[in-house]
C-alpha cells in the first residue's frame, strides 16, 4: 500500500567541470547538496546534466542523487533519478525511486517524489512503498 509523505528540502546547487567530451556538447554540470526535512529525514548527494534550448524557456536536464537516512523512521540510503524539461516555461519533472537501490530497512522501496516552489523554498511529495524483496 502506498504512503504518502510532504515536508521542506534545502538545495546547494554548484557548478562543475565537464569532461573534454562534454564540455564540446554545450551541456551544463552541477552538483547537487540536498538536506530533506519531516518525514524523510536524510542529506542527499547527486550531480545533475542539463542543457538550455535556444528558444527561451526551453531546457533540459538529468539527474541522480544518493539519498540516505530515514524514511517514516526507517534508516537506510537509495537513489533518486530525475528527468526534467521546460517547454517555453512550462515544466514537466519526473522524480523516481531507481528500482531495487533501496539498503538497510528501506530494501524493496519503491516511488516517485514531486517537486514544489513555493515562495522561494522547495517542497517534496514522496508517495512510496516497500515491498517484500524475494
Amino acid at each position: 500500500m502506498m504512503a504518502h509523505i510532504t515536508g521542506q528540502f534545502d538545495v546547494a546547487i554548484s557548478p562543475e567541470t565537464l569532461s573534454d567530451t562534454a564540455a564540446q556538447s554545450g551541456l551544463g554540470r552541477l552538483s547537487l547538496n540536498k538536506r530533506y526535512h519531516g518525514a524523510l529525514d536524510a542529506s542527499a548527494q547527486g550531480e545533475m546534466l542539463s542543457v538550455r534550448a535556444s528558444v527561451a524557456g526551453s531546457a533540459g536536464y538529468v539527474a541522480l542523487e544518493r539519498v540516505d537516512g530515514t524514511l517514516d523512521g526507517r534508516r537506510g540510503s537509495f537513489y533518486l533519478q530525475h528527468s526534467g524539461s521546460m517547454t517555453r516555461g512550462t515544466p514537466t519533472l519526473s522524480v523516481t525511486v531507481v528500482p531495487d537501490t533501496g539498503t538497510g530497512q528501506l530494501l524493496g522501496l519503491s516511488g516517485s517524489l514531486a517537486i514544489r516552489i513555493e515562495g522561494g523554498k522547495h517542497y517534496y511529495d514522496f508517495s512510496y512503498d516497500i515491498s517484500e524483496v524475494q
